[in-house]
């Protein structure tokens, strides 16, 4: 697959996971709930490995050297005298600054939006392009969020299409001229793979494209840069020794999230109308909700997602899945319809044979009035006001629509986080492999594996079984809501926190549980937002966090929002709703109740 390659992953299986579930031990309680989370924001261990500067440093160097390379060549796009200056928080409208009227107008369409355009020549695919690139380059000047850079390819690709169209009359196919940003794991021929590990520099070449990618560019694609992701890609956070940190568009003191945080932070920037992530614990989701967009995970095997470089190639305790960021609860649909058009399961055999059923998205199958279950508080980490004020929002919103709303019983939250690194062997062995030292975000999640060792075969199959045991009881859970729900049907969809917080400050993630929750589970998520960023001097019903931190973790978070809400100035507010395992269709059907419902308020 690679020129002088290091071990890759095709199932996007790089995190060996455990499960400590309430059936270990007998009590089911479980000991983190009195352990430490980490060190507090900005307190953060010192690096275990020695940071060897002679060497990584400068490879590290050489690939920033290569991407200015590649943006030195439009310096009438680079932002001279308008780049910020690094106390300037929010560049959102600044990233903007060099486009005409006609530019402005395309990056703020959606893809779905574009598309039209395009087929109907109102636009070229090249001047869609060159408003994206345009914004682009002032977002990694601004953000430092993306990696790979190919605008020439996309441009020679945006011209064969607009001379197809001129010639034809008609698109090569449903994405025709449609530009779209890659993370950086995700294979596309001919461009490096480094996936945030110094030691895999351009010794991770691809030689062919990820499925996704290869289904992109049939549908009519136009791709043209690739995005960050962290060191180890075990983060929350969009942060390693090759590139440095990528930074938030509303709010630079925040993270974009992780570990598609460079995609969170491109396409919220407008530098891209669709972008394409992973996610095996939140890492699609959680950048969605730090930057205002919609992000999809679907149940494992449903959307392809072989092609994809990173560490522990073969696990499958936990597969992660790729999946879209966008500006739109319809493009993330687009997405999905063209993955399985071209019948995803003949080009990789663990998709599974499902076409898209576009008539439950549409709503036709679903009853007129549906049952709603709200997950106010995990048990563990009680939410940030904003995020409890808006789902009280859609609660009220929903029963005015006639729908029932209950509350969900949370279920073995911290059971469920109890997914932990055996000894993160591998991690440190890559990390050692050209001396680089780990970044705060790899320090703080590999602690949890510290004096572990790697589990025995025999140990990783009792895992698996204690895995199928969470998500038989979590089945059971919600089938027994029917006692509670008046409309003969356990819950249909179940709305929640994406975080227990809104974009977090850098390196101070504690808590994953209410998005890697419904990784554990198998469920499909989509995270979608409320309209709105919060600001501080505004709001006046966003006080205090008063009831006593149940666990240290909490009290991170308590502390946080009590001493500090300021800090999230900017930042967009955003929920999440799941569904049944394989029921993306439906998902995003309940999607549109509950966004027509609040816009009728």
């Amino acid at each position: 697959m690679f020129a002088n390659a290091p071990s890759s992953s095709t199932a996007l299986s790089y995190v060996t996971f455990s499960l400590m579930s309430s059936t270990q031990g007998g009590s089911g309680t479980s000991s983190c709930k009195t352990k430490s989370y980490g060190p507090a924001v900005n307190t953060i261990t010192p690096p275990r490995t020695p940071p060897e500067q002679a060497s990584w440093t400068a490879i590290a160097a050489g690939k920033q050297a290569d991407r200015e390379r590649q943006l030195a060549k439009w310096p009438s796009w680079r932002l001279g005298d308008k780049l910020p200056s690094p106390d300037i928080d929010d560049v959102s409208e600044i990233v903007l600054c060099k486009l005409s009227a006609k530019e402005r107008q395309i990056v703020h369409l959606d893809a779905t939006d574009l598309l039209i355009r395009i087929r109907t020549r109102d636009l070229t695919a090249v001047e869609v392009l060159t408003a994206f690139c345009k914004v682009t380059v002032a977002a990694q000047e601004t953000l430092n969020c993306v990696t790979e850079i190919f605008f020439e390819a996309g441009f020679e690709r945006a011209a064969q299409l607009d001379e197809h169209l001129k010639e034809t009359g008609e698109v090569v196919g449903p994405l025709h001229g449609l530009p779209v940003s890659i993370k950086d794991h995700i294979l596309v021929k001919g461009l490096d793979t480094s996936t945030g590990y110094i030691s895999w520099v351009n010794k991770s070449v691809a030689d062919k494209d990820a499925v996704v990618v290869d289904i992109l560019r049939k549908a009519g694609a136009v791709l043209y840069v690739k995005t960050a992701n962290p060191q180890t890609l075990l983060c929350l956070e969009t942060n390693n020794n090759i590139y440095g940190r990528t930074l938030n568009p509303f709010n630079r003191k925040l993270s974009p999230g992780g570990s598609s945080g460079g995609e969170s932070a491109l396409v919220a920037a407008r530098g891209s109308p669709m972008g394409i992530g992973t996610d095996i614990g939140g890492s699609v989701r959680i950048p969605a909700a730090y930057a205002g967009l919609y992000g999809l995970k679907a149940s494992v095997a449903r959307i392809p997602h072989a092609g994809l470089m990173g560490s522990h190639d073969g696990m499958d305790n936990i597969v992660g899945v790729v999946g879209p960021l966008t500006h739109s609860a319809r493009d993330t649909e687009l997405f999905c319809r063209v993955m399985l058009q071209y019948e995803a399961w003949l080009l990789e055999h663990a998709v599974l044979e499902m076409p898209w059923r576009k008539e439950i998205v549409e709503g036709k199958t679903l009853p007129k009035r549906l049952c709603y279950a709200i997950l106010w508080d995990d048990g563990v980490v009680k939410p940030h006001p904003p995020i409890l004020r808006e789902m009280r929002r859609v609660k009220r919103a929903l029963e005015a629509a006639g729908h029932q709303v209950i509350d969900w019983e949370p279920q073995e939250h911290q059971e469920g986080w109890d997914l932990i690194l055996d000894s993160a062997e591998e991690y440190w062995a890559t990390l050692a492999e050209s001396g680089e030292p780990a970044v705060p975000g790899t320090e703080w999640m590999m602690s949890h594996s510290t004096d572990r060792t790697p589990y025995t075969v025999p140990e990783t199959w009792k895992l698996n079984l204690e895995r199928e045991s969470f998500r038989a009881r979590g089945l059971m859970h919600w089938n027994s809501t029917k006692s509670r729900t008046s409309t003969g049907r356990p819950v249909d969809a179940i709305i929640c926190p994406t975080a227990p917080n809104l974009a977090i400050p850098h390196d101070a993630t504690r808590w994953w549980s209410y998005s890697s929750h419904w990784n554990m589970l198998d469920l499909p998520g989509i995270v979608f937002p409320m309209g709105g960023r919060y600001d501080p001097a505004s709001t006046t019903d966003d006080a205090d966090i008063q009831a006593a931190p149940r666990s240290d973790v909490e009290k991170h978070y308590a502390d946080m929002w009590n001493h500090g809400k300021e800090t999230f100035k900017g930042a967009p507010i955003t929920l999440q709703l799941i569904g049944r395992r394989h029921n993306e269709e439906k998902v995003l059907a309940m999607l549109d109740v509950v966004e027509e419902a609040v816009k009728s308020m």
